[in-house]
């Protein structure tokens, strides 16, 4: 299996012409959808930092008039204290001198009414004298609390009475509270036993605010020091919109739908002023270019996407098939064909001459193919009709030694042998012989080099039960052994050859034949076992090592890569050869 490097299969995907097709048109569309769309935000943001800075100067604005209000009437209570008028009678038991205190609560009453014209957004003065716990309430004629305002004068007289509310009224701000229903934004100052304060409704503050145009779901309320909405309060918990006070004049809040938020603390008390704007309200004021670009750059999206597809569809897809088609081909899988599906004129050329090119080289690599073969059979042929002249000579020369010496009984043992060794050699028809059939073949020759080399060689024959009618290509073994007879044997020692046949399973889980040759020989010497490992042709001019060569060269032409044989040194010469498991009906699957 070919495996491709992983920074050449980058190379192909940018090099592809889908890859250059869909880049160019990003290059070409996206930067412009990009500007447009950073144009869009960009005009969304100015526009809605325009509007905040206007929301926010006129919170500003209305929260700086209010304050004022409230200063004019500030400094009306501080100058009422300062002067000497029927307050200073509330200070005293009115047992005292109730005359007087009578008409010190009138004169003050009467004060209170007069002024109170003179102060917009006012509901009411008070006073409060805690010796005699008696409540001085004088109503703007054109207020809220004129006519009825017994409500309003309990609640007044109770916040005062209770000790802990005493201590808890902040001396020197506004504060905002409930009494009978309505917000009131209440002034108390304390003066000795006197309480004089003023109450101002909170609907008389917020009513200019009213003209703001903070569109239909936009709104003007007063928050309180911990954030709660004097007005709408269902609105801002249902919509999530966020009162806290932030340091920023404006910001946007809200879950779903967007909110800007303007806000102003007052100088005067502890709340804000806070007006919410819808985000939606704010683009509604966009100019009508901006959404022009808007429908520009999702219109382009849209002609990129189309722009894609189309592409995809006359270019890309023809593409794909004749290179999958080509692919296919270049793995040798020759059958593929291309669909006739309706395309451009052009590639229904390309896709013509493919299948046509295709077609061609098919039937050219069957011609091919059948030549190899005969070729491959007649070189098989030849391979097996070679024999080693040189053990026919010396065969020869037993049999005369055998006859000088009158040993007629090892010359018929000898030339039953010899019969049986060339009657093998001679069967060239075949590509395969019964495993059996060669073990009793490499016997044969065993056993004439056992007239040439006595008390020199010894060997062994072991064969795995169940193999015998398996076939292998002929004189497979036999040469192996002709090979460590002609370089192991020495007259000096004894030399032992082992042939052990067994059937084994290699990693794809195919059955082979192991064949395993070793001899106690001096082994291979380290040139030519480096040689053998790398399978170099070892012959020579003199036809050294011709059967190692034959053997492959044979092994190669049966089985292709199915067989191989390892060389190695134990002790003398390893011998290993792998061959596919065969039989009768197998020979024509190999």
């Amino acid at each position: 299996m070919n495996i491709i490097p992983h920074g050449s299969a980058k190379r192909k995907i940018f090099n592809s012409i889908r890859f250059k097709l869909i880049a160019g048109l990003f290059v070409i569309i996206f930067p412009m959808i990009i500007f447009l769309i950073y144009n869009n935000l960009y005009s969304i943001k100015v526009v809605r930092n325009q509007v905040a800075q206007s929301n926010s100067n006129l919170v500003n604005l209305y929260m700086n008039l209010s304050d004022a209000i409230l200063d004019d009437i500030d400094r009306y209570l501080y100058k009422v204290i300062s002067e000497d008028s029927g307050l200073q009678s509330l200070a005293s038991p009115d047992e005292t001198n109730p005359d007087l205190y009578n008409m010190g609560t009138y004169l003050l009453f009467r004060q209170f009414i007069e002024d109170s014209v003179y102060y917009k957004g006012l509901d009411y003065f008070f006073a409060f004298s805690a010796v005699n716990e008696d409540l001085v309430f004088a109503p703007k004629p054109t207020g809220h609390a004129y006519t009825w305002n017994q409500p309003i004068r309990e609640e007044i007289v109770h916040l005062l009475q209770s000790k802990d509310t005493q201590a808890s009224l902040p001396r020197d701000k506004w504060f905002v509270t409930r009494i009978a229903g309505a917000d009131y934004l209440l002034k108390i100052i304390k003066s000795g036993n006197v309480y004089i304060g003023a109450g101002v409704n909170v609907s008389e503050v917020m009513g200019p605010l009213d003209l703001l145009n903070l569109g239909s779901k936009g709104k003007a309320v007063l928050v309180t020091d911990n954030n709660k909405p004097l007005q709408d309060e269902i609105f801002f918990n249902e919509n999530k919109i966020s009162l806290i006070n932030k340091d920023t004049s404006s910001y946007l809040t809200g879950e779903g739908d967007k909110y800007l938020v303007t806000h102003k603390h007052s100088a005067k008390g502890n709340f804000r002023l806070v007006a919410v704007i819808p985000d939606e309200t704010i683009l509604e004021g966009l100019p009508y270019l901006q959404r022009v670009i808007f429908f520009i750059t999702t219109g382009t999206g849209l002609i990129l996407l189309a722009a894609l597809f189309f592409i995809r569809k006359v270019i890309l897809l023809p593409i794909n098939r004749l290179v999958f088609a080509m692919r296919k081909a270049k793995k040798g899988l020759l059958e593929q064909r291309i669909e006739r599906v309706p395309s451009s004129s052009e590639f229904e050329l390309m896709d013509e001459t493919f299948n046509s090119m295709v077609s061609e080289i098919q039937q050219l690599k069957i011609n091919v193919y059948a030549e190899q073969l005969i070729s491959q059979k007649a070189e098989l042929k030849h391979l097996q009709l070679q024999i080693n002249p040189h053990f026919f000579l010396n065969s020869l020369n037993i049999v005369y030694y055998l006859a000088q010496e009158k040993k007629y009984y090892l010359i018929q043992e000898l030339s039953l042998s010899l019969v049986r060794y060339f009657r093998f050699m001679f069967r060239s028809q075949t590509d395969f012989v019964l495993l059996q059939d060669e073990l009793d073949h490499t016997e044969n020759y065993l056993k004439i080099q056992e007239f040439r080399f006595p008390g020199s060689l010894e060997y062994s024959i072991s064969l795995q039960q169940g193999l015998e009618d398996c076939l292998i290509p002929p004189l497979m073994i036999q040469t192996f052994t002709e090979n460590t007879i002609k370089h192991a044997i020495n007259t000096d020692g004894t030399t032992q050859i082992h042939i052990v046949i067994n059937s084994d399973h290699n990693d794809d889980g195919d059955r082979m034949i192991h064949i395993h040759i070793k001899d106690t020989g001096k082994g291979f010497s380290d040139d030519i076992l480096h040689q053998l490992q790398q399978q170099l042709n070892l012959t020579n001019e003199d036809g050294e090592h011709i059967g190692i060569w034959n053997v492959r060269r044979r092994l190669l032409l049966l089985f292709g890569d199915k067989a191989h044989i390892e060389f190695s040194n134990s002790d003398g010469a390893v011998i290993d050869i792998m061959l596919p498991y065969c039989e009768k009906g197998d020979i024509s699957d190999v």
